[in-house]
């Protein structure tokens, strides 16, 4: 006979675990199981491309919580297991060993996995993704006998990887496909301070670039083609090009959903007593004008399993989170907060080349987001502007002198 938890939480992230700890902080006193399908314990993945990466950060500081804080809670680990199929009328989850676990409500927190190149020469060693522990540690372990590294994506993972491998003294060329980098999260003059701080510390920064495949010797990766025939030498390739949300037994079941699963204001999928939290769960989102998302943030997984777990105890409160973010590079710290999508004007506080400053987004008018370079104060003060859909003076707004919090009414 299958297993039977009061509730399922499917993925180990962020999501899944604040999840449980939520429930037994609310006094939940049923059974409750963490099905993950990595190894060990739940842990943190920003600092994988970051700090772990660097060997900053011990594998121990990634743990969200140790092994006896789970036990002493009663919530049932279940490591190295994949949920291949979810049956929502037997309330059932099928698992890739054969196994099945019995539910009577299921968050579903299973995040994404990397996405991957099929071109010409993917499969050959030394090409790897940025995503899981073993990932990070994949690449820790090969760097050593490395010179050339090529980084294919110009986003914050790609971005922070290409800073690292800096770091460690490594030639490191950055493609990306697109016209200039974080061109789908950032407006273009952090964009352009970016790719000028990533040349000034020695990358080969390509934009506008298209890959062919991978050339490689004795199985090996050994260099980059491109449209055109020229040859990138490297010997360990990292790709960073997004992910793909692990929605596939949610939609198979008839949830409704695409490019994730589709939840409610109380993160309800379609299926009975089914929720979704975290990178896969698409859902209205009032900081982008209500358009249906996905947001992959730790900030995001931690408020959507709040509100998950607020429903399931019978205290409803919808999602209204405001969205933030943050990116260390070099000695660069970029927070973010709001959703800067459809702006249709942008309003720069003070001298990038400072290496301190904020570019504030606005949509007819009002302030939507805020990107904030070694600017603490502004990011933490023009939270409120976001709050508020304040609609201050430009002028007032770019002068670093005036103080934002003054600006929110």
């Amino acid at each position: 006979m299958a297993a039977e938890f009061d509730v399922v939480i499917v993925g180990a992230g962020h999501g899944g675990a604040q999840a449980a700890i939520l429930l037994r902080q609310h006094g939940f006193a049923g059974s409750i199981a963490l099905v993950g399908d990595e190894p060990g314990l739940p842990y943190e993945r920003p600092p994988l491309s970051k700090e772990y990466l660097l060997g900053e950060k011990p594998v121990e500081r990634l743990y969200l919580r140790p092994a006896e804080f789970w036990r002493g809670r009663d919530v049932t680990l279940l490591p190295g297991r994949r949920v291949s199929a979810l049956d929502p009328a037997a309330h059932r989850l099928a698992l890739s060993d054969g196994d099945a676990i019995g539910y009577r409500t299921c968050i579903w927190a299973a995040g994404g996995r990397a996405r991957t190149l099929a071109c010409e020469g993917a499969n050959l060693a030394g090409i790897h993704l940025v995503r899981t522990l073993a990932d990070a540690d994949a690449i820790a372990a090969a760097l050593g006998g490395v010179t050339n590294v090529a980084v294919i994506g110009g986003g914050y993972i790609g971005l922070e990887a290409a800073a690292v491998f800096r770091k460690f003294g490594k030639h490191v060329t950055l493609l990306e496909a697109l016209p200039r980098v974080l061109a789908r999260v950032a407006g273009e003059p952090l964009s352009r301070f970016y790719e000028a701080e990533h040349r000034a510390h020695g990358v080969d920064v390509r934009l506008e670039t298209q890959l062919e495949g991978f050339t490689g010797a004795d199985g090996r990766v050994a260099g980059v083609r491109l449209a055109g025939g020229e040859i990138v030498p490297a010997e360990l390739v990292v790709i960073g090009i997004g992910i793909v949300p692990n929605v596939e037994p949610l939609l198979e079941a008839g949830a409704a959903g695409g490019n994730g699963v589709d939840v409610d204001e109380l993160c309800r999928t379609s299926l009975p007593d089914v929720y979704a939290v975290g990178d896969c769960a698409a859902h209205e989102n009032g900081f982008c004008g209500g358009r249906r998302i996905r947001l992959e943030s730790v900030q995001n997984a931690n408020d959507q399993a709040a509100t998950a777990v607020k429903a399931i105890l019978g205290q409803p409160q919808p999602y209204r989170a405001v969205p933030w973010f943050w990116s260390n590079q070099y000695d660069l710290k970029l927070q973010t907060v709001g959703l800067s999508a459809d702006h249709d004007e942008t309003v720069l506080r003070g001298d990038p080349a400072s290496r301190a400053f904020s570019l504030i987004y606005l949509r007819e008018g009002r302030v939507i987001a805020l990107d904030c370079v070694n600017a603490v104060k502004d990011y933490v003060q023009g939270r409120a502007l976001v709050v508020n859909g304040a609609t201050p003076d430009k002028t007032a707004l770019a002068d670093p002198a005036v103080p934002l919090k003054g600006l929110a009414g």
